[in-house]
């Protein structure tokens, strides 16, 4: 008798603990993104948004194809492939998502080591992104003047 006590009360408090959390949600995404240099929070078409210099780096999905508790991740063409190849329950793209350089993330099925992994991911490639287009405006600027005083090709 003493023993079936003792057990219904071990087993009591074990159903009263909290459940770890091994999901992320988007206050985690928050503070992980956040931990990057140079990204910022900020909000678009009412959606809350990270971005990194001014750029996307993830979101809350708007569009009503992606499903609930999911994020867009701003990914390399190549990455997404590899992504959705490796696990399909964690990551999806729907039609709307297809010709964006980006992925969709299922949040209660990734933990916080992948993420943090995944929005590593992003940061490099956006960061590689926008120092890409800054060399090349400036190339761009160069040529103009180079043009104005007949020096370079016209296009």
């Amino acid at each position: 008798m003493f023993l079936e006590i003792i057990a219904a009360m071990v087993s009591s408090a074990k159903s009263r603990r909290p459940i770890a959390r091994n999901t992320v949600d988007f206050d985690a995404v928050r503070r992980i993104g956040l931990a990057l240099p140079g990204v910022e929070e900020s909000g678009a078409y009412g959606v809350p948004v990270l971005k990194v210099h001014g750029k996307l780096l993830a979101c809350v999905p708007r569009h009503r194809s992606a499903e609930p508790s999911s994020l867009v991740v701003r990914v390399d063409f190549d990455d997404r492939v590899a992504l959705l190849a490796e696990a399909p329950d964690v990551y999806y793209v729907t039609d709307h998502y297809v010709e964006y350089n980006s992925v969709l993330v299922r949040l209660s099925r990734i933990t916080p080591d992948a993420f943090r992994d995944l929005l590593g991911m992003a940061y490099r490639f956006v960061t590689r992104s926008a120092a890409r287009s800054e060399s090349l405006g400036t190339r761009r600027r160069v040529q103009r003047k180079l043009i104005r005083r007949g020096e370079g090709k016209s296009y």
